[in-house]
């Protein structure tokens, strides 16, 4: 018989979502908004959105394609991935993403292809050591409207299933306030438009003749983004101090106490103010708009996945994350971002930027 009385003030535990999942969220993000900006160019071809569209189908299929692999390192064992087809359980998010991320990659594909079929013939008609490649990916270089009309409806379905998927898998996590937010899809897709409007403009400054037009538009749309994402969080904000919502309380309740908490909060409204003020005055400055509007929509991610892991389901006090130096931290960041590299380098050789981003209509 036990006569002494055991207490368990805290239990510390391992972040269950490494910066992998980090990585996903950002470039899923990022790949469905840029393909959502490329329909108005591409698709309904309007030609003052043509180069905007071109650069952002661009971001699309390269972060479209780095995403995935970004999300299969974070299962730990790719083989996981199998069992959401073997076992498959359709009570689960994460299980109904195993079939939206197909579905929209493989649309993507297919749709940045019918789209660029003219340019790749462009590039194969010049005498360059990519020729013979964009020669035969063009076949032909013909347009065919209606195939690409399928492609744009297909992958627009992808799209905005997996722009449900990805924010309503963390929302259901009822076990931490932070994440069960109604708001928080919202809060997903309207960052990752800004972060898709930053990577638009950084491609048009990497072009040796950038186009002030991309710049004023997109920087105009850019603001439009970041003034929605400030009322976004105003609302989260009002809704969680009046009670209205009980989670939202409840999530304030859980990060408002810590110092850290407090200034990532301010960090993240400074910038996301200081981008919307340039973005609308001085558009311009695009290169610095584009950077501090991927800061913006990473810093969101990480403060959300890192940060809400920091918090913990049981106890007093805050657990302390630091990020590692191998391949579950840093290593896998810096392999992530050595890859959406690599396929930036493979996609620009077969279509430079100034051909995407110069394209006009006739």
């Amino acid at each position: 018989m036990y006569t002494q009385i055991v207490e368990t003030i805290n239990v510390s535990r391992e972040v269950a979502w490494l910066p992998w999942a980090v990585q996903y969220f950002f470039l899923i993000g990022l790949s469905y908004c840029g393909f959502l900006l490329s329909l108005p160019g591409v698709m309904f071809k309007r030609p003052s959105w043509n180069g905007i569209s071109n650069l952002a189908l661009a971001v699309a299929v390269i972060c479209g394609i780095s995403a995935p692999v970004a999300l299969l390192a974070d299962l730990h064992q790719p083989g996981r991935f199998l069992n959401f087809y073997l076992h498959f359980n359709p009570k689960s998010w994460m299980a109904w993403g195993a079939v939206f991320i197909p579905v929209y990659v493989g649309g993507l594909l297919l749709y940045g292809w019918l789209a660029w079929r003219p340019l790749l013939a462009k590039t194969g008609a010049q005498p360059t050591r990519y020729a013979p490649i964009a020669r035969w990916l063009s076949l032909g270089g013909h347009e065919s409207r209606a195939a690409l009309k399928i492609a744009a409806v297909i992958t627009t379905i992808g799209a905005i299933l997996v722009a449900l998927y990805t924010g309503a898998e963390v929302m259901v996590v009822a076990s931490r306030p932070l994440w069960n937010t109604p708001l928080l899809p919202v809060q997903f897709v309207v960052t990752a438009m800004a972060g898709a409007l930053g990577m638009v403009l950084i491609f048009n400054r990497m072009m040796s003749r950038p186009s002030p037009l991309i710049v004023q538009k997109a920087s105009r749309w850019l603001a439009v983004s970041q003034l929605c994402a400030l009322l976004v969080g105003a609302v989260w904000l009002a809704i969680a101090l009046s009670g209205l919502s009980p989670v939202h309380s409840a999530a304030l309740a859980e990060v408002a106490p810590a110092e850290n908490w407090r200034l990532a909060a301010a960090w993240a409204v400074l910038a996301t103010v200081i981008t919307f003020l340039l973005a609308w005055k001085r558009p311009g400055s695009g290169l610095l708009i584009g950077l501090l509007a991927l800061h913006s929509t990473w810093m969101m991610r990480w403060s959300i996945f890192i940060g809400g892991q920091e918090v913990p389901k049981t106890g007093a006090g805050y657990y302390s994350y630091q990020l590692p130096l191998g391949p579950e931290g840093l290593l896998g960041i810096v392999g992530t971002a050595g890859l959406w590299v690599f396929l930036f380098i493979a996609l620009t050789s077969l279509l430079p930027l100034n051909q995407l981003g110069n394209t006009r209509q006739a």
